[in-house]
């Protein structure tokens, strides 16, 4: 994981890298650019490069009632080498920091890879549902409290 570099999202490259990250992690959830615009101006989006090359990217949604949700997305071919943690573990901070009591994720149920990640870091599943009008199930996870302890 040497030469890790997060970056927050600044700029139309930056977003469009972000978005890039996005749509091949979770395609059925694919953004617009228009989107994608959308919540860099709700959440904290985030980067992940190794060099110049562009391995990952992260979402922080800052608390509601106390609870924040992070979500670590890594490319298929830098998977594997520690980065999601890394992603996750400075979501985390940065949820905590916006002052976070709870910290959720959010995963496609077809995307099993992510579920055991999240799943190995202590999160436990609270809810399934499809959107109105789609098929895709979505997996909201809450870290246990157990595990949540700081």
């Amino acid at each position: 994981m040497t030469g890790l570099r997060l970056a927050t999202v600044e700029g139309d490259l930056m977003l469009e890298q972000w978005r890039h990250v996005h749509n091949v992690v979770v395609p059925v959830a694919a953004m617009s650019v228009a989107d994608a615009r959308e919540r860099v101006g709700r959440y904290r989006l985030e980067n992940a490069y190794v060099g110049d090359v562009l391995v990952g990217c992260s979402t922080v949604r800052p608390p509601v009632e106390g609870v924040a949700t992070v979500i670590a997305r890594v490319l298929p071919g830098h998977r594997g080498q520690g980065f999601g943690t890394a992603l996750y573990e400075n979501g985390l901070a940065r949820a905590r920091g916006l002052g976070a009591g709870v910290i959720e994720t959010c995963v496609l149920a077809a995307n099993e890879e992510g579920l055991r990640f999240a799943v190995r870091r202590g999160f436990v599943e609270i809810e399934r549902y499809v959107l109105d009008g789609e098929r895709d199930e979505w997996v909201d996870l809450r870290l246990a409290p157990e595990v949540d302890r700081h």
